[in-house]
Formats: structure tokens, sequence, C-alpha cells
């Protein structure tokens, strides 16, 4: 879990590079590499929707046990986990299409909006206005408001929105989370201070905020608002690709640090790197772009058996968690997939983002 940080603007961090120049350790960027030419295997060897949805069937009942205490809390350190149920649900809607998901993702993100209180009545809340929001107590943030775990919960909260969008599903439920999210989220904290609350100081705090605004520029019928939302998520955008570098330990992958304007080794971890693949998985980077991402995590991060490393420069060690994010990148590539396909530390968000992938591949 990142903690909150000291933030910096667009404009601010945009000077402050200007004045210090990167770290040297890691050359400027050059577009990776291509990857040696080989012929992607057949999406015939690769697990199917059907097998993904077995395997996630098997946490259905344990994921609505454990996840509805946690929607109906009014603590948002309790939707910050929350938000891998969301997605999950959301992505085996997208591979499936059964409502069974939509509905259980939909009940979620409604009891977390119920839960809201307005900001005046927090008691501790370092805001006092007429929004709602959720006071949290329980990771040491003594009764604030934090734009984190929101922002962690509800980029999730709006992918359900364009998945109903797409889905044909816009009824009264959906009009009243789409205007519950575009005030009571995006508006509030962009009201308070977009330059400390949304253009964060790391790479996937801020790439949270760029799903946000990502997801509700598709659904909002505002004008304005629309502009807003594209006007922060090409902000965003724009400084993460700024950021990426040809990896130093692989030609063909990409490396970034999770500190703006930095190039300094390790870089960004690959715990919180999850964060910046589940933005650029749903902002339409290009094919060779995604393919340098698919690089980073079969020849770098993953590179074989049970070895995971701790940071995207190949360094260190980690638990091989990559179900908020590096498995989405198997949507792109089939040989990455494939690599998935075997892979051991397996979830519901996992299992789900797996029969989304296979999916997609497949031409769904």
């Amino acid at each position: 879990m990142t903690t909150r940080r000291s933030f910096l603007t667009l404009g601010v961090a945009a000077a402050a590079l200007a004045a210090c120049g990167h770290d040297k350790d890691v050359p400027a960027m050059m577009t990776p590499l291509p990857a040696e030419p080989a012929s992607p295997p057949p999406t015939a060897k690769l697990r199917t929707v059907a097998d993904w949805t077995n395997v996630f069937m098997q946490s259905w009942d344990y994921q609505y046990a454990n996840s509805t205490p946690m929607s109906k809390s009014p603590d948002s350190w309790d939707h910050y986990d929350l938000s891998y149920s969301v997605d999950s649900c959301v992505a085996m809607y997208r591979a499936t299409r059964e409502n069974r998901y939509l509905d259980r993702a939909l009940q979620f993100v409604e009891n977390v909006a119920t839960a809201a209180a307005p900001s005046k009545s927090l008691r501790h809340s370092s805001f006092h206005d007429n929004y709602l929001g959720w006071a949290s107590s329980k990771s040491g943030e003594g009764g604030d408001e934090v734009p984190l775990y929101e922002s962690y919960f509800w980029r999730y909260g709006t992918a359900l929105l364009v998945a109903m969008r797409d889905g044909r599903v816009q009824g009264e439920r959906y009009r009243r989370l789409l205007d519950f999210a575009e005030v009571n989220v995006f508006e509030k904290w962009y009201s308070r201070g977009a330059d400390e609350t949304i253009y964060r100081d790391r790479t996937h705090l801020a790439a949270h905020w760029a799903l946000i605004a990502h997801n509700l520029a598709q659904v909002t019928t505002d004008t304005a608002r629309k502009a807003r939302y594209q006007s922060v998520a090409g902000a965003i955008d724009r400084r993460l690709r700024g950021q990426l570098r040809r990896n130093p330990v692989e030609p063909t992958a990409y490396f970034w640090s999770d500190r703006w304007g930095s190039a300094k080794r390790p870089g960004q971890d690959v715990s919180h790197g999850n964060g910046v693949i589940a933005y650029v998985a749903e902002a339409g980077w290009t094919g060779a772009e995604m393919a340098a991402f698919a690089s980073l995590l079969t020849k770098v991060v993953w590179p074989g058996g049970t070895t995971y490393k701790g940071y995207v420069d190949g360094s260190g060690t980690d638990n091989g968690w990559l179900s908020d994010g590096f498995v989405k990148l198997g949507r792109f590539d089939a040989g990455a997939q494939l690599r998935l396909d075997d892979h051991r530390v397996v979830n519901d968000q996992f299992a789900a983002n797996m029969a989304l992938n296979a999916r997609i591949l497949k031409g769904g």
C-alpha cells in the first residue's frame, strides 16, 4: 500500500525537470528494439474463456461473503481491497456478457456509494464541504478523506460504467452511479485541488486518476466535463510516455521510474507498476507499445518458472502478484497469454482477466 506523499502539479513538475534534468542511470528514451521474429502461438493452444470461468467460479461464494461487508463499510480503506472484486466481475462480464457478473459489480459499487456521507459530517475530515465521501481510520489516516483509496476503487467503479454503456445497460441505476462518480469522486477531488490530489508525484498514483478520467470521458453526456476528463487523462498520459526508457537489461522492453523526471534504477517496483499497466491496458496505446510492456513482463519481470523480480530493471524479488495490471497484457500478446496460462499465483481477479484476455485474443 502506497502512503500519501507530497505532490507536484504538471506545471511545477515540468519546471523541476527543466531545472535538474534526468538521472543518467538509464539512457534517454528510444523506441524499444523489435523482438526477435517469431510466430505467435495459435490461440487454439490457449486456455479458453470457459476454462478461466471455471477457475473464477471456485471463489464465487467466497468473494461475495468477503466483499459484501467491505462494500458497505464507511471506511475507504475497505474499498481499496474491494476494488479487486469489482475489477474481476467487470472483466467476467466483458468476457462472457453474463449479467450475474454485472449485477454483482453493480451491487458492490452501489453499496459503496450508499455508504458515503457529507464531508462536513465527517469529524476528522480536512475538507468539511458538501461533497459526499468516506473517512478512513483503519490504516492510520485518523478519520480523514483519502484520495488514494478513492481513486484506487473508482478506477474500477468507473470501468463498470463503461461496461454498462457497452452492454447497453443504461437505466436509472446507471445514471445515478454516473452522476455520483462525476460529482462525488472526480469533481470533488478536482475542486479540492487537482495539483495535490490528481496530478500525483508517483506514476502509479497519477495513473489511477488517468484511468478514472479516461473512463468518464467515454460515458459522460456533458461536453464541458468530457473536455476536462480528456485534458486530465491526456496530461498524465503524455507525462507517462515521457518517463519511458529502453530497459537496461532487455532492449525490447520498457523501463520507467515511479518518480517523475527520474530514470534512476531500479525504477518502478513491480507491485505498484500494476497500476500503470492497468491504465495503459485500457488507454488505446499502440500495438508496438503494448509489445514493449509484454516484453517487460515475460523477459524482465517474470523471466521464467517461479522467479519474479521486484523492479522493472530486473532486480530484487517479489511474490508474483500480477493480477491488478500485468496480467492484462495477455490480451495484446498471445505469447504472453500462453505464459500466463501457467502462472501459479492465481486469484479471482487474475482468473477473470485471463478470461477476458482469451475472449479478446479470439476476436471477442
